[in-house]
């Protein structure tokens, strides 16, 4: 999250906070939504039916269930196919790298590759 840069329509430097996060059911935990929060990201994050079950259980005490947008949420696929994509590549796939910046560099060019193909 630290890494992020969204830049901007004009000048100026790119912005470091999102406005949200698209994530599949595996990060509803309370520390990745809390983070979110402080930094003031909106999370679309659908919770996990067992997660919904303990909070339903515990009544008044469980609070209200977190915000989710399924208009939002289905803009996931786009991201989730993208990925798919990159994930063709074995390095990638694999991650036989042992260097971030080796890594990062296989992803930039496959990235490259799959957008000139396009």
């Amino acid at each position: 999250m630290a890494s992020i840069r969204v830049p901007r329509n004009g000048p100026g430097r790119p912005r470091t906070r999102p406005e949200a996060v698209l994530a599949d059911r595996a990060y509803s935990s309370r520390a990745i939504r809390n983070h979110l929060r402080r930094r003031g990201i909106r999370a679309v994050i659908p919770q996990p039916s067992d997660q919904v079950g303990h909070r339903l259980r515990r009544g008044r005490a469980g609070g209200r269930p977190p915000a989710f947008d399924a208009e939002a949420y289905k803009q996931r696929n786009a991201v989730e196919r993208c990925i798919n994509r990159l994930k063709q590549w074995r390095g990638l796939a694999m991650r036989t790298d042992k260097l971030a910046i080796a890594y990062q560099a296989a992803l930039h060019l496959a990235a490259i590759l799959i957008w000139t193909a396009a």
